[in-house]
C-alpha cells in the first residue's frame, strides 16, 4: 500500500490532531507497516540518508579535529622548545636540579634504611627472620604503589603540586616509624613513607625535563641521577656515625626505648625535608600548565625561568619577547563537580575523586594506544630485566659476604666433649663452642654473656646461672637438676628436649636486647659506601656521553658489559673479591640507569610522562622484590643460578634497548 497524507497550506503552522491525521483507508495499519514509494525500487529512505550524512560529516569533523590536534601540538613542542632556548640554562634550573636532587637523593637513602636499622632493629623489636623479611619486602611495595599512584596523578594534578604532597606523606611517617616501639605499628609506618617517596622518581624527572632544551636534556638528567648515589654515600655514613653510638638515645621506663637506630631513622628522612622547603619556592611546570589550557600561569613561569636566568648573567635588560604560545584551546580533561548549591562537599569531593580516579586509569590504559604500544612494551622489558639483575645481585653481594663470615666463624668453634666441672665460678663470656656430654655440677654462670654456645646431652646439678645475656644459645637433650636462673634471657624455647627437676626460673628477662660490643658489623655500613661511591666513574662517563653517543648505544652496551661482569662472580671465594665485584658491577651498571630514565622521559607526550614513568617504576619496585627473594634464597647453596638469572635478564634487556629509537634529537612531544 501506498499512504500519502496531505496537509491544507493554511494549517501548515498548526499540527495535526489525532483524527485528522488518520485516513480511512490506513485504519487498522501500524506506522511501523507503512512504506514509502521508492521502497520497492531499493531507494534508502531519505531519513536513511541524512543520518548517513551526518555520521559522514562528524567522522569527517572529527578526523579534521584530530589532525588540528596534532598539528597544534606539534607547534606547541616546536615553540616551547624555541622559548626553552630563548630562556636559557642557568641559575634556576641549577636552583631546580639541587631541589628535586634533594628528592631523589631521598629515595635513595630510603632503600638503604631498613638493611642498616635491622640488625639493631630486630633485637630491639624482637624479629622473627619472617618478620625482618616482611619488613624489607615491605618498603619496596610501598614504593610501587608509590610511584603507580603519584605518577599517574602528576599527569592531572600537576608535577609540583603531587612531589610536595608525596614528600610530606613520606616526613610525617618517618617521623611516626621512629617512635614506634611495636613491630606492627613500624612495619605500618614503613609501608606509608614508601608509598609517599614512590613518587619522587616519575614525578622528579619529568618535572625537571620540561625546564631544559634538547640539546641539555640527556646531560642534566644524567647528572641529576647522581644524587641517587649521593643518598646511598649519606646513608652509609650517618648510619655508620650512629646507630653504633648506643648512648644517643633515651628511655621512659621499660615501655617507651628510644635507641640510636631510631636517630638515624629521623636523620635519614633530612633530604626529603630539605627538599620539601625548597619546592615551595618552586614553580609548577609550564609544559604541564599548557597542556591544560593554563596559558596566563604558563607564560609567568617562562617569564621568571627567562628573567633569573639573564640577570644572573649579568644581562637584565634582556626582554622575555613571547606574546603568545600556541596551546590546545581547552584541557584534554575537566573535572566534572557538583556544583556547590547542588551537593555536599562530601558529594563534591566524592565525584571528583572519582572523576581524577577515571582519567588517571583512562590515561594509563592509554600507554597500550596504538602509537605507544610497542615503546611500551620494549621499556617494560628493559625496566624490569634491569631491575631484576641490579636489586637481586644488591642483596646477594652482602648476603654472600655475610655467610662467608659466617664459614669462617663456624670453623673457629672450640668443641668441648665429656668435661666435666664442678664448683667453677665462670665469670668470662662464653662464645662461639659446642659442650658435648658434659657434666657442671655446683657451678655459678654469674654476669656473663653467652654467643653462639650449644649444651648437648649434658648435666646440670645445683648450679645457678644469674644476669645473663644470651645469643644464638641453647641446650639441647640436658638434665637439669636443682638449678636457678635469675635475671637471665634464657626462655623455655631455648631448652629442646631438655629434663628438668626441681628447677626454678625467677625474674626472667622478657622482650629483647640490643647488644652493645659488636651487633652492627662495621663491614655493612663499608660494602655499601663502596658500592655507592663505584657508581661516581659510570656517572660522570654517562653524563659526559649521553649525547655524543646515544641513549640507546649506552643502555643496550652497559646493560651487555654488566651481564659480561657477572661471569666474575665464579671467580669470587673470598670477601675482598666480592666487594671488587659489587663495584664493578654497580659502576657499570649506573650508565644504563641513566639512558633508561632519560629514554622513558623523551618516549612520551606530556600529557602521559609522569604515568608512563610511573607504570615502568613500579615494574621496577616488582622486578626488586622478585629479584631480592629469589637470589636471597640461593646464598650459601649455589651461586650458579643466580648469575645464570642476572646474565639472561641483562643480555634480553640489552638486545631489546638496541630496538628502542634515538631519541638524541627528538623535541618534547
Amino acid at each position: 500500500k501506498i499512504i500519502t497524507v496531505y496537509q491544507d497550506p493554511v494549517y501548515a503552522d498548526y499540527p495535526l490532531q489525532e483524527e485528522d491525521a488518520a485516513s480511512d483507508v490506513t485504519e487498522g495499519h501500524d506506522e511501523e507497516d507503512q512504506m514509502y514509494e521508492g521502497e520497492y525500487q531499493g531507494i534508502p529512505h531519505p531519513d536513511e540518508v541524512k543520518a548517513a550524512q551526518r555520521a559522514a560529516r562528524y567522522r569527517i569533523f572529527r578526523q579534521q579535529e584530530d589532525l588540528l590536534a596534532n598539528e597544534d601540538a606539534e607547534e606547541l613542542s616546536e615553540q616551547y622548545e624555541d622559548i626553552m632556548e630563548d630562556c636559557g640554562h642557568g641559575k634556576f634550573q641549577w636552583t631546580l636540579f639541587v631541589v628535586l636532587g634533594l628528592a631523589l637523593m631521598a629515595d635513595g637513602v630510603e632503600c638503604f634504611v631498613v638493611a642498616f636499622v635491622l640488625p639493631s632493629a630486630e633485637k630491639d623489636l624482637c624479629l622473627s627472620n619472617a618478620e625482618k623479611g616482611m619488613l624489607g619486602l615491605t618498603v619496596f611495595l610501598g614504593m610501587m604503589v608509590g610511584a603507580f599512584l603519584w605518577g599517574g596523578l602528576a599527569d592531572k594534578v600537576g608535577r609540583r603540586r603531587c612531589l610536595v604532597v608525596a614528600l610530606a606523606i613520606n616526613c610525617v611517617f618517618v617521623f611516626l616509624s621512629s617512635f614506634a616501639q611495636g613491630y606492627g605499628f613500624f612495619l605500618f609506618f614503613r609501608l606509608l613513607s614508601g608509598v609517599g617517596i614512590g613518587g619522587t622518581v616519575p614525578i622528579v624527572y619529568s618535572y625537571f625535563s620540561e625546564f631544559l632544551q634538547m640539546d641539555k636534556r640527556g646531560e642534566h638528567l644524567s647528572w641529576l641521577c647522581m644524587f641517587w648515589m649521593i643518598g646511598g654515600i649519606y646513608a652509609s655514613f650517618t648510619a655508620w656515625g650512629i646507630i653504633p653510638r648506643y648512648g644517643w638515645g633515651f628511655s621512659m621506663g621499660t615501655e617507651f626505648q628510644f635507641h640510636s637506630w631510631r636517630v638515624f631513622v629521623l636523620v635519614a628522612a633530612l633530604p626529603a625535608i630539605a627538599s620539601l622547603v625548597g619546592l615551595t619556592f618552586m614553580p609548577e611546570s609550564p609544559r604541564f600548565l599548557l597542556e591544560n589550557a593554563k596559558h596566563d600561569e604558563a607564560w609567568m613561569i617562562l617569564k621568571q625561568v627567562h628573567d633569573t636566568n639573564w640577570r644572573a648573567k649579568g644581562q637584565p635588560e634582556k626582554v622575555f619577547t613571547v606574546t603568545h604560545i600556541k596551546a590546545p584551546k581547552t584541557a584534554e580533561d575537566e573535572f566534572i563537580e557538583i556544583q556547590s548549591a547542588t551537593g555536599t562537599a562530601v558529594q563534591r569531593w566524592a565525584v571528583r575523586s572519582l572523576t581524577l580516579c577515571k582519567l588517571v586509569l583512562r590515561n594509563v590504559a592509554s600507554l597500550l594506544s596504538a602509537e605507544l604500544r610497542f615503546a611500551t612494551l620494549f621499556m617494560a622489558i628493559i625496566w624490569f630485566c634491569m631491575a631484576f639483575s641490579y636489586y637481586g645481585l644488591s642483596v646477594w653481594f652482602p648476603d654472600m659476604i655475610k655467610h662467608l663470615q659466617y664459614e669462617e666463624y663456624e670453623s673457629k668453634v672450640k668443641v668441648f666433649h665429656k668435661e666435666r666441672v664442678e664448683n667453677f665460678h665462670f665469670n668470662f663470656s662464653l662464645e662461639n663452642q659446642i659442650h658435648k656430654e658434659g657434666e657442671y655440677i655446683h657451678d655459678k654462670f654469674i654476669s656473663i654473656e653467652m654467643k653462639s654456645v650449644k649444651f648437648e646431652s649434658s648435666l646440670f646439678e645445683d648450679c645457678r646461672f644469674e644476669d645473663i645475656r644470651s645469643t644464638d644459645t641453647v641446650f639441647e637433650n640436658c638434665t637439669i637438676r636443682s638449678t636457678v636462673f635469675y635475671n637471665t634471657d634464657l626462655w623455655e624455647e631455648k631448652f629442646i628436649d631438655c629434663k628438668m627437676e626441681n628447677t626454678t626460673f625467677e625474674h626472667n628477662k622478657y622482650g629483647c636486647h640490643l647488644d652493645t660490643v659488636e651487633e652492627n658489623d662495621v663491614l655493612i655500613y663499608l660494602v655499601s659506601f663502596l658500592g655507592s661511591l663505584a657508581v661516581l666513574p659510570g656517572n660522570i662517563i654517562s653524563a659526559l656521553f649521553m649525547e655524543k653517543i646515544g641513549r640507546v648505544k649506552i643502555i643496550g652496551g652497559s646493560m651487555l658489559i654488566s651481564a659480561g661482569c657477572t661471569f666474575f662472580l665464579f671467580l669470587s671465594f673470598s670477601q675482598s673479591a666480592i666487594i671488587a665485584m659489587q663495584c664493578l658491577f654497580c659502576g657499570v651498571s649506573v650508565a644504563a640507569w641513566n639512558g633508561i630514565e632519560v629514554v622513558t622521559v623523551e618516549l612520551y607526550p606530556t600529557s602521559k610522562r609522569a604515568t608512563a614513568f610511573g607504570v615502568l617504576n613500579a615494574l621496577c619496585k616488582l622486578a626488586a622484590v622478585l629479584g631480592s627473594s629469589i637470589f636471597a634464597s640461593f646464598v650459601g647453596i649455589t651461586k650458579v643460578v643466580p648469575i645464570l638469572l642476572s646474565f639472561t635478564a641483562l643480555v634480553c634487556g640489552g638486545l631489546v634497548a638496541l630496538k628502542l629509537p634515538d631519541t638524541r634529537e627528538r623535541i618534547l612531544q
